[in-house]
């Protein structure tokens, strides 16, 4: 499973779908060799059901199937955990109180006070059987709460946030990180690299995962640090494709 796997040492690779609703994008992103893809219900127009639907493919073939819910809510944290999501990133998470409530409605007890739903997507329609305790642990095991570090404030809280129990990954979306520090579009600027560098340094300090949702120009500059990548976006790769296209055919 992805989150075995990068639980173990290893990194996971994945990208980002925004408009693509067919669940046949699971199997495709497998095939391909990805390790997840992420739904993005900020941006993105999708549905819980939309994404159940998708998401019983992924886990079916053991894709990692994440999503960005659109605000801290536990009705989208805990439903979609519980729809069989195995990593939930909150945008903009800015302060240490904010990641505690990721974490409560993201993680069982004890670490967490997720509510307990004894079958549906998160256990593949099986059951847990009599062990709940077991089911517990190891589901606080095989799921990811992921803050997206993407605030000024974030950078002035990085330690106190990634000092919360229970928060697995550091996540950068660095355009609304240059947006916050003054340097829209600039995601390349100093500003960004030296907040994006304290986070980094807070990830490994606090023992959590970093990772990056970005272009491969700023991917390759902190490619010896990530542990998780995500590039692109399904919109952008589609669109690439089809250019390649008529850039080569058309006269």
């Amino acid at each position: 499973m992805t989150i075995s796997k990068l639980r173990e040492g290893n990194r996971i690779v994945g990208t980002m779908i925004r408009m693509v609703r067919n669940p046949a994008i699971a199997q495709i992103a497998y095939h391909a060799g990805l390790d997840f893809i992420m739904f993005d219900m900020e941006h993105g127009p999708y549905s819980i059901e939309t994404i159940s639907d998708i998401t019983k493919v992924a886990r079916s073939i053991g894709l990692g199937i994440f999503a960005r819910v659109p605000e801290l809510a536990k009705g989208y944290v805990s439903r979609l955990m519980d729809a069989g999501i195995e990593g939930v990133m909150v945008p903009m998470i800015s302060t240490p109180k904010e990641a505690q409530h990721l974490v409560k409605w993201s993680r069982y007890a004890p670490i967490g006070n997720r509510g307990f739903g004894s079958n549906g997507g998160l256990t593949n329609f099986g059951g847990i059987g009599s062990d709940a305790p077991t089911f517990m642990t190891r589901q606080n095991e095989l799921t990811l709460a992921i803050a997206q570090i993407e605030t000024a404030e974030a950078i002035k809280n990085i330690d106190a946030i990634a000092a919360v129990e229970g928060v697995d990954v550091l996540l950068i979306g660095p355009n609304d990180l240059a947006i916050s520090l003054g340097v829209p579009g600039d995601i390349m600027s100093e500003i960004n690299q030296a907040a994006i560098s304290k986070v980094a340094d807070a990830a490994e300090k606090y023992h959590k995962f970093f990772a990056i949702h970005g272009n491969d120009t700023l991917l390759s500059r902190w490619d010896s640090r990530l542990q998780i990548v995500m590039s692109d976006l399904d919109i952008n790769i589609i669109k690439n494709g089809f250019s390649s296209i008529a850039k080569k055919y058309k006269r």
